[in-house]
């Protein structure tokens, strides 16, 4: 069993003071390659903005010459705003400044068109209420289409024995604070809703951002474009997902490989999506049913349909490494050999082309590499792409664009454009990197820290059993009554700080470190085999190498495990 560092990462970035300035297909979004409505709803640009909008350029200029703006912002001369990717989270911020007349903003699309691709994601507590502070004609329209999961019953489940082993209680905390409840909307119909409700001519698809340069006399952007055209404008958001052109061109570092600060997870995924009728429909949300080395989710996703994942810790590329004759479904039934008969039931039920592979990508919380560059500024999976295990990824990105909206709001004039996208980062990266952690611990946790629960069973005879009695199956069951707490500060932190005027949530903070605390001193004895390495927290808060850690101190694992062996010995 192997605690990670994700939960004190997610602590300590609770407590540090800041510096100034699941859908199917894919399971992991990529925000500048949205997959989610059918062409005839969609009203995209089919000329070029205006140059009294934003201007464009022919690529073959030899040298670039700005547009003289004024400082001061009016309906005369607009802030010009450009999006560069046309995901949730640049959609909904399109959709509030479009409302405002001093702005002009213009969404840069790489995609052709938008066609009807993707499974459903989920909107917590906190998104939701956030869609309705900012439009709530969009937040009834999405209620419209939306499937509630948080007043349902949500949890884990012994994978093995089929048992309830811990549940999340979604409902309560949104009840208290009378927010909406959790629930999974399908993305190509959130994204219609969004896109019907720009004005004409916002969102111009066909030619992705590749780079930007700053007016160094003055004010605006330059936007370098796929098809060599330059755009230009005042405030340049890259909500251009996990591969963003616009971080690559802020950080001056390649959009992928090993020097993008993107890295793999350690996990694959396969999703399926289908109809199903389940035994338990309209009365559990989703359960999430764990078991040794991996983890298998299956979730109501509304009007009969149904949506699993398989977690596994597999090398990056396994799809392409690992042989699969007789298809997914029999593949993954054979890895879950022994497991829930709800498990091989939905995987036996799914068609191989309803089923899809992909390799899970995250960032690990960074203070020291920027958010922002003067008026530019990243958004979404762009800066603080997660693991899906939360389903927080759609719902931080939404409330970044909250944020922005407000933070560009309130400027009069071109000249405090830097300072709000620096006022932006400071309110949106503590916060963030919380639940980048706390996603990535999720994960961690499941698959390298649960096993199937120890147990103490009585047979008919009156003989005494113990059924995985080793020291993960101890800890599984030690930790069972403890992660209720857990799951209860978890979402306190994420429904109460939805609109980030706090940039230190210290109740919450505390919370993650006495409880989180707990559960990483009992995985302690376990530690010891791989050593409990600070890299991450370290390099992500200070650009150091990490520490390395062992906890033979604590018994290590085999000391522990031979106490578990004796007692079984013993009966």
């Amino acid at each position: 069993m192997v605690i990670t560092r994700s939960l004190v990462l997610a602590a300590l970035l609770g407590l540090a003071p800041t510096a100034s300035g699941f859908g199917v297909k894919p399971v992991a979004t990529r925000q500048s390659t949205p997959a989610f409505s059918s062409t005839s709803a969609v009203r995209v640009a089919s000329t070029l903005p205006s140059p009294t909008d934003t201007t464009v350029k022919g690529g073959d200029d030899k040298e670039y010459e700005f547009t003289s703006m004024p400082d001061e912002i009016s309906e005369e001369n607009p802030l010009r705003v450009l999006v560069a990717g046309a995901g949730v989270g640049g959609l909904a911020l399109a959709r509030s400044l479009s409302k405002n007349p001093l702005i002009n903003v213009t969404v840069i699309e790489r995609t052709d068109q938008f066609k009807r691709f993707g499974g459903p994601i989920q909107l917590a507590s906190n998104a939701l209420t956030i869609v309705k502070e900012m439009d709530e004609g969009i937040y009834n329209q999405v209620m419209e289409k939306f499937t509630f999961t948080g007043d349902k019953e949500n949890g884990i489940k012994d994978g093995i024995r089929d048992e309830w082993y811990a549940k999340f209680d979604l409902a309560s905390p949104a009840e208290s604070r009378e927010m909406p409840y959790t629930g999974v909307i399908e993305r190509p119909d959130l994204q219609n809703i969004y896109l019907n409700s720009l004005p004409e001519g916002v969102v111009r698809n066909g030619d992705g951002v590749i780079g930007y340069e700053k007016n160094p006399k003055g004010h605006g952007i330059k936007v370098d474009l796929d098809s060599g055209a330059t755009i230009e404008g005042d405030v340049l958001i890259g909500a251009d997902g996990i591969w963003s052109a616009v971080r690559a061109t802020m950080r001056d570092e390649p959009i992928r490989g090993d020097d993008s600060g993107v890295a793999y997870s350690g996990y694959t995924v396969f999703a399926g999506e289908l109809n199903y009728d389940s035994f338990d429909n309209g009365m559990v949300g989703y359960k999430v049913y764990i078991g040794p080395g991996q983890y298998f989710v299956i979730t109501d996703i509304g009007n009969g349909r149904y949506q699993w994942y398989a977690f596994l810790a597999r090398a990056p590329g396994s799809a392409e490494t690992e042989e699969k004759p007789e298809g997914s479904s029999k593949y993954l039934q054979n890895i879950f050999t022994g497991w829930s008969k709800d498990v091989h039931h939905i995987l036996k039920a799914t068609q191989e082309d309803e089923i899809e592979q992909r390799d899970l990508y995250d960032r690990p919380p960074s203070v020291r590499k920027p958010w922002t560059d003067g008026p530019v500024a990243l958004l979404g999976d762009a800066v603080h792409a997660m693991m899906p295990n939360l389903g927080q990824g759609g719902c931080q990105a939404i409330e970044d664009a909250f944020v922005i909206v407000q933070e560009l709001e309130e400027c009069k004039t071109r000249n405090e454009l830097s300072g709000a996208m620096g006022r932006y980062r400071d309110r949106r990266l503590i916060r963030s990197a919380a639940v980048q952690g706390l996603s990535r611990f999720a994960s961690d946790i499941i698959i390298r820290g649960f096993d199937t629960p120890a147990k103490i069973v009585k047979a008919d005879d009156g003989s005494i059993r113990f059924e995985n009695f080793n020291y993960a199956g101890v800890v599984t069951s030690i930790l069972r009554p403890i992660l209720p707490i857990f799951f209860a500060i978890q979402f306190a932190f994420l429904y109460d700080g939805w609109k980030n005027e706090v940039q230190i949530d210290g109740k919450a903070a505390v919370g993650f470190l006495f409880v989180g605390g707990l559960i990483l001193l009992l995985g302690a004895g376990s530690v010891g085999e791989a050593g409990l390495v600070l890299g991450p927290i370290i390099e992500g808060l200070f650009g150091a190498e990490g520490l390395v850690f062992s906890s033979e101190g604590l018994l290590g694992s085999e000391g522990f495990q031979g106490i578990f062996d004796a007692l079984n010995g013993m009966f």
